[in-house]
């Protein structure tokens, strides 16, 4: 069965239709799904992005404009807190606000065993998936207070539960402080209208993973999920959709939202 991607209604585009969002990593996998299915609903999208294609980018960017909406690629490091601050502000600065904040960028960076690890790595990973996070929230509370009104949705993964597979502890932990900060950002912002959930993928079918994990791993993982089959990027795209329209989740925040086939089942 093909993911469903779109509701057969007019109720997401009445809702979603020209609001400002933000997609950190979004030029490719899980970011890319989730911006351009912003884009089909109306929204105005900043696309961030790092290492991606920029033809694969602008080819994101032109689908979301034919479809009605906006769209404004942003290229930063995100192991930089000086890049994150400026992508913020150069969506603000270009869409004169900012509604929705999904932060996905984020890497395993390497494989690598206890043994192996040092303090440079646990920068890199903590700095790019954790910190950056941080620092984006930051950036977007002050436009969020004077709308008094705003969104965040992180993006975490299966692995801040499970501890992932064996050369992933450092990334599994910062996934794990992505959901932390999550419940804890969801109450100290509840009183200024800004909700802050996430989504929490299991194992997801992209560039991800064919970097980071081998056929045969992905293989014996599929048999393991009762759907039968691994995620793919479109079907985490639905669930940040549902988190960033009040129509439909006004009442939500401080959920870490699993979506993994029935891979881990709380």
């Amino acid at each position: 069965m093909e993911p469903l991607t779109e509701v057969p209604t007019d109720l997401l585009r009445d809702d979603l239709s020209g609001k400002v969002v933000l997609v950190t990593g979004g030029g490719s996998g899980i970011g890319a799904a989730i911006a351009a299915a912003f884009g089909r609903y109306g929204a105005k999208v900043g696309i961030h992005y790092h290492h991606s294609d920029f033809q694969v980018v602008s080819a994101c960017a032109r689908g979301i404009c034919t479809a009605g909406g906006e769209a404004l690629p942003l290229q930063a490091d995100f192991s930089s807190s000086f890049a994150v601050k400026e992508v913020i502000e150069k969506t603000i600065q270009h869409f004169g606000r900012l509604d929705v904040l999904v932060n996905n960028a984020g890497s395993m960076v390497a494989r690598r065993t206890l043994a192996e690890v040092d303090d440079d790595f646990i920068d890199q990973v903590f700095n790019l998936n954790a910190r950056s996070v941080v620092t984006a929230c930051q950036s977007a509370l002050p436009v969020f207070s004077t709308q008094d009104r705003g969104c965040i949705i992180n993006v975490g993964s299966i692995s801040a539960r499970t501890g992932g597979s064996p050369g992933s502890s450092i990334y599994s932990a910062s996934k794990a402080f992505v959901s932390t900060l999550t419940r804890s950002l969801a109450r100290e912002l509840a009183d200024r209208h800004i909700r802050v959930n996430a989504i929490s993928p299991g194992t997801i079918d992209t560039t991800f993973h064919e970097r980071f994990s081998s056929l045969d791993k992905l293989e014996k993982t599929r048999k393991g999920i009762p759907l039968q089959r691994l995620g793919v990027a479109e079907d985490c795209a639905g669930t940040a959709l549902y988190l960033a329209a009040e129509s439909l989740s006004g009442y939500v925040t401080g959920q870490i939202i699993e979506v993994n086939g029935g891979q881990l089942m709380a």
